[in-house]
Formats: C-alpha cells, sequence, structure tokens
C-alpha cells in the first residue's frame, strides 16, 4: 500500500476550553498543533489540516487547510470525509487522522492501523486501549481508504453522527495500544496534567 496522506482533524469547536482552537494551545513552550504535525508528519506522505473558519490563522504552520464539505459542524465524520475527497484529488487510497488535541499519540500509528487491517481484511482500522475491562475505540485516530468516500458522505446526509456506526457497518479492525496513548485536551486541567506528562 502507498504511504497515506496525514489528516489532522482541528475541525471542533474547543467548547469546554472556551472556544477557538485547541491546537493553538501552548505545551511545553510548543502549540499542541507543531507536536501533532512532529509526530504524524514522519508516518506519512505529507500532510492536510482539517479545520473550518479562516484558514489563513494557520498559515505558519505552511499546510492545505481542507475545510468540511458539509455545512453545521456534523462531528469528526465531517473531517474525515473532507480528507478523504482531498486525498482522492490528490491520487492517495487511503487517509491516516489524528487530532489536534492529542499530542502524546503512538508514533507508529500509522504502521500499526496498517498491520491491523491487513490482518483482519478490514477497509478500515481504528485505535483501541483498553479501559475498564472492555477496549475503548478511538475513532479520530484511524486508517480509512478513499473510496468509501461516497458511502460516507450519503451517510452523514441521512443525519448519522456516531462514527463506530459507520465504520462496524464497513467493518473496522481494532489496533490495539497502550491505554494512555491518546490522552487528550479537552479542559484547563487537562492542559494542566500535560504539562505533567512531559
Amino acid at each position: 500500500m502507498q504511504q497515506p496522506l496525514g489528516v489532522i482533524l482541528a475541525g471542533g469547536q474547543a467548547r469546554r476550553m472556551g472556544g477557538g482552537d485547541k491546537g493553538a494551545l501552548v505545551l511545553g513552550g510548543r502549540s499542541l498543533l507543531d507536536r501533532v504535525i512532529d509526530r504524524l508528519g514522519p508516518q506519512v506522505d505529507r500532510l492536510v489540516l482539517n479545520a473550518n473558519g479562516d484558514p489563513q490563522r494557520f498559515v505558519e504552520y505552511g499546510l492545505p487547510v481542507v475545510p468540511d464539505s458539509l455545512a453545521d459542524y456534523p462531528g469528526p465524520l465531517a473531517g474525515v470525509l473532507a480528507g478523504m475527497e482531498y486525498a482522492a484529488d490528490q491520487g492517495f487510497t487511503h487517509i491516516v487522522t489524528a487530532a489536534a488535541d492529542t499530542p502524546f499519540f503512538p508514533e507508529d500509528l500509522t504502521e500499526r492501523l496498517t498491520r491491523a487491517a491487513e490482518r483482519a481484511s478490514t477497509p478500515i482500522a481504528l485505535a483501541a486501549t483498553h479501559e475498564e475491562g472492555r477496549m475503548n475505540r478511538h475513532p479520530t485516530f484511524g486508517l480509512w481508504p478513499v473510496n468509501l468516500r461516497a458511502d460516507l458522505r450519503a451517510a452523514l446526509q441521512d443525519g448519522l453522527r456516531k462514527v463506530v456506526l459507520w465504520t462496524d457497518k464497513h467493518g473496522a479492525a481494532s489496533a490495539p495500544f497502550d491505554d494512555n496513548a491518546f490522552f487528550n485536551i479537552n479542559t484547563p486541567e487537562d492542559l494542566a496534567q500535560a504539562e505533567t506528562m512531559l
């Protein structure tokens, strides 16, 4: 399989942080987005940013900014769809997604997602961790084939919002990772905790 396109999902509205771009929050002297770019960049062919609103606010990162192609912020699957559609135009067969508010995700994310999909013979693979005795999937961290983009668009237009309802329909492998691999920053308290994790 060719190297996938990396899509950083930064389209959320950050309500619990008081609004704005969570990727712009500073952790250990660097923005969360800088940290995510550094982690995902070496694992993919190239990177794009999925974000809504004025793309000029991301100009310093030098990445293409791809907005949701559906109105009303229908959630992370809209960002996945935007990434798929951009990737298809660029000749990619797959994308790997990562959330802009999760600075410590694994440096072998792409490799392990790809292996999980190949082992299970599924088109999609999602990152997962064990929490309280059960497997917890992290659907903003996934491997997605761009040939499912029309199906995803139709599902979103029909009102689907829950990621796993769509991925389960198509078959999604789970790639297991360590429990704290996907610690994400939703509140000021999370940001303070992340400082202690550096």
